[in-house]
């Protein structure tokens, strides 16, 4: 498996903006992507124009096409003015999975 764990800063009045974006693009991920397997959007309790992504591809090939598809590239092209960093920070991409074991995701 392939995991992206990423905090996103957002520019102070850009959350609404942006928040739907990434819904849109997490929803596309979700429902028309064979390869992702999860894709979650977090808000950050302490900080309301913090989000966290939690994404969980089947390995790293599927995570590459997701960077290729016309509703991640649609997003990315709006986010990075919404963001403070366009850059990929924290656990940031290449996670690896311990538990629940790879084979009892579905």
């Amino acid at each position: 498996m392939y995991i992206v764990n990423v905090p996103i800063q957002i520019k102070e009045g850009f959350k609404e903006q942006f928040v739907a974006g990434i819904k849109e693009n997490a929803s596309h991920a979700q429902n028309d992507e064979p390869g992702c397997l999860q894709f979650n959007v977090i808000q950050d309790a302490n900080d309301i124009n913090r989000i966290w992504v939690y994404e969980v591809y089947k390995d790293e090939e599927a995570f590459k096409a997701h960077q290729q598809s016309p509703h991640y590239l649609k997003f990315r092209g709006m986010a990075d003015e919404w963001r403070t960093d366009a850059s990929a920070q924290g656990a940031g991409r290449g996670c690896v999975n311990i538990w629940p074991p790879d084979n009892e995701w579905s």
